[in-house]
């Protein structure tokens, strides 16, 4: 690897197909402007083979490069694989020819241990906290947020008496089991399992921590869960609306599909109490959804009247929201289809409503189990209904810091994190034996243990500093003193906040309900507030706010300073992406829309001017950031249907609108008369170009596999204009 280049990374889904046709362009015009570009695998497939020697390890390559000034990463939205999804991968693979062990549910031999081991690296989030060596600057560009201004879109309004709302748990979940401790001096510390029977097992030893750090731990108890989900369907029964259940399954990828796990058997409580051991015997797993256990009962014994039971259950029980009522796919299908930081702020952009059986919206409780940040959204949704939607052509924006660097709080909290298997009392302890943290846990109960580095805190309190300088906007720490990990950030952030000048700026800290009820005052007044957050909150507060404010969260802006002084340059979210690549599928149109990948892209160039002395770079950089104007101005962005322009037309059209400001600029002479003819050849064929890119509309798309697209065929289908293709090779 160049020690100064431009990392470009292929992901997964629509961000990858997306690549095909945008980055022949983006490598055409670097290279006139003497500007390197590499890319690297870091999709779910290439990390699985990757896992097995199969592949190059980039992830891990990428980590280390994120360590140094010379970083230079445009991340594309990735999969952060649940469990359907992996073994969905794996069987792709092999399908492939590739010599991969399938995944092993229940390993019991030492070479199964090894094959889940390896296995549990790629699932989740297993890309973000290694790439993410630094803290999250994000928000909306001003030509987005002025583009919504202008065209705005819809957020709808409450009905009058709606009754959605969210539950939560009120007692014994992470939050109110929360216990937080600053070290003082760099340690190793153990996580054990006292066992009632009077065993010790070992959950976790050899963890490093530093001098300054915190480490929180806190428990779900499994119990109380179960009980809190039995009255949260008995109200949804009641009040007879759709339920919902909305959590984080792929980032938090071992607590959170235990959790949609309870809440699948609480709903078929009488089915699993009566095929239990049928159900185990198969591996089918409630963990893994309805997705996963339906289709898998057709090769078991009785499996028809199983499937009847759950069928049964399903027209008795509460009515399930449902992702796609036309697929049949319930919410309890697939845990990483309902992602709370996307699906709660869809909720309240339409009105309070999701969708049921039939395909007719409806009312909904949305259950979010823990309670740390479900007040947030229930903040949200007390204020549409009391004041009405909010008004994008008139609101105010909320941009994001947030601490995230080297795996802060929630995010990696991964590793150690159990199912506890029996009652006893968990503890944390100090390389001298002293205990720092304990939980009592019954079996079932889910327990975990975070760390957050102090180095990333001082970034983050600067970051914020430097934000709300650069802005003038309020920047409000979401942090409540009530909780014990806040309670130790906020000592931190009142020891920071004194060493950079603040003089003139608002700072506040505030409990995060009430600072979304702060800031959603402001932004009805058109007024900007800077949300500085935890990482948790952090993804939440980056899809709510745009959504209501955009109508999306793809089209934001997110750098990361990396520490190290380099820069991570993230192009949006991916959450919409598995229908956007079956809509391709089926019908050859991809509506991917890539303005977060122009976005990240011009930060990216003007890093690399910086990092290489290459003022070309930034002649580049300004081009695009013109052309990104023109191309919004345009609404050259993908349609919704058939007929009209899809992602491979916006990336013509922002192609033809760089290359003309980059041929009318007069910083570079050189560079003006280099791009002079392929303007002139793309605004020449621009019908022919836009026909041919129509043509192929309207029939299925072959791409040879869905999470290992084969190249060719891929490159194919996402680059049908010869004309294109032609000016492209020519220049």
């Amino acid at each position: 690897m160049s020690s100064k280049s431009i990392i470009y990374t292929h992901t997964d889904e629509a961000p990858l197909l997306a690549t095909y046709s945008f980055l022949p362009i983006i490598e055409a015009y670097a290279a006139k402007a003497g500007v390197s570009m590499e890319t690297r695998d870091i999709s779910v497939a290439a990390r699985i083979l990757a896992q097995f020697d199969l592949a190059d390890d980039a992830l891990t390559e990428l980590g280390e490069l994120a360590k140094t000034p010379d970083a230079n990463i445009v991340k594309l939205p990735n999969i952060s694989a649940s469990i359907p999804q992996l073994k969905a991968a794996i069987k792709e693979l092999q399908s492939k020819g590739y010599d991969l062990p399938s995944y092993p549910e229940s390993p019991s031999t030492p070479e199964e241990k090894e094959i889940r081991a390896k296995y549990d690296k790629v699932k989740g989030s297993a890309v973000n906290p290694v790439l993410r060596e630094g803290n999250s600057d994000r928000r909306a560009p001003a030509s987005v947020k002025n583009y919504a201004k202008t065209h705005p879109h819809t957020n709808k309004p409450f009905a009058d008496g709606s009754k959605t709302n969210v539950a939560t748990m009120t007692d014994h979940d992470f939050a109110s089991n929360e216990r937080s401790v600053t070290l003082e001096a760099d340690d190793t510390l153990k996580i054990v399992l006292e066992t009632a029977a009077g065993d010790s097992i070992v959950l976790k030893e050899d963890l490093d921590v530093l001098a300054g750090e915190i480490v929180d731990a806190t428990k779900m108890s499994a119990a109380h869960l179960e009980a809190f989900l039995v009255n949260a369907l008995a109200q949804a029964k009641a009040d007879d609306v759709l339920f919902s259940v909305h959590l984080k399954a792929t980032m938090m990828k071992v607590s959170d599909p235990i959790i949609f796990g309870h809440v699948v058997r609480a709903y078929f409580k009488g089915v699993f109490e009566q095929y239990a051991d049928q159900l185990a015997a198969a591996g089918l797993s409630p963990n893994d959804g309805l997705g996963s256990i339906l289709p898998g009962l057709d090769d078991v014994e009785g499996g028809a009247e199983i499937k009847a039971a759950f069928e049964k259950a399903l027209a008795e029980g509460p009515r399930l929201s449902y992702v796609n009522s036309d697929k049949g796919i319930t919410n309890l299908h697939v845990p990483s289809d309902v992602i709370v930081d996307a699906s709660m702020p869809a909720l309240i952009r339409n009105g309070g409503r999701l969708w049921g059986v039939d395909g007719g919206e409806d009312d909904t409780l949305a259950v979010i189990p823990d309670s740390s940040y479900a007040g947030v959204y229930q903040a949200v949704i007390d204020d549409v209904k009391r004041n009405g939607p909010l008004d994008p052509a008139t609101i105010g924006t909320v941009p994001n810091v947030g601490l995230m660097a080297q795996a802060a709080e929630e995010y990696g909290s991964h590793d150690k994190t159990f199912e506890i298997a029996e009652a006893g009392t968990v503890r944390v302890l100090a390389s001298n034996g002293e205990v720092l943290l304990e939980h009592d846990v019954e079996a079932g109960d889910i327990w975990r243990a975070c760390q957050t580095k102090d180095v990333p805190v001082q970034d983050w309190v600067k970051l914020a500093v430097t934000r709300a300088r650069a802005t003038g906007a309020p920047a409000v720490f979401w942090l409540n003193e009530s909780r014990a990990h806040d309670a130790e950030i906020i000592k931190k952030v009142q020891a920071y906040l004194p060493e950079h000048d603040t003089e003139g700026l608002e700072i506040q800290i505030l409990a995060p309900t009430l600072a979304c009820s702060y800031s959603l005052d402001r932004m009805r007044k058109g007024e900007d507030t800077i949300s500085v957050t935890g990482n948790v909150l952090r993804d939440y507060n980056t899809d709510l706010f745009p959504i209501l404010e955009l109508g999306t969260s793809a089209k934001m802006l997110s750098v990361v300073p990396l520490i190290a002084g380099g820069g991570l340059f993230e192009t949006g979210a991916g959450g919409s992406a598995p229908k956007h690549v079956q809509q391709l599928l089926e019908e050859d149109y991809l509506r991917w829309d890539s303005l977060g990948e122009f976005f990240a892209l011009v930060p990216s160039l003007e890093k690399y001017a910086e990092q290489a002395d290459a003022p070309a770079a930034k002649v580049v950089a300004a081009a695009l950031d013109r052309a990104t104007g023109t191309f919004l101005n345009e609404d050259r962005s993908p349609g919704r249907k058939l007929g009209t322009i899809d992602n491979r037309g916006s990336h013509f059209y922002l192609g033809l609108y760089w290359a003309e400001e980059l041929a009318k600029q007069t910083e570079d002479a050189e560079l003006a008369a280099t791009f002079k003819p392929l303007a002139e050849t793309l605004r020449a064929n621009e019908q022919k170009i836009v026909d041919e890119l129509l043509a192929v509309q309207g029939k299925p798309a072959d791409i040879g596999g869905y999470y290992y697209p084969d190249d060719e065929l891929a490159s194919a289908v996402m680059r049908p204009s010869e004309t294109l293709n032609k000016a492209l090779a020519d220049f």
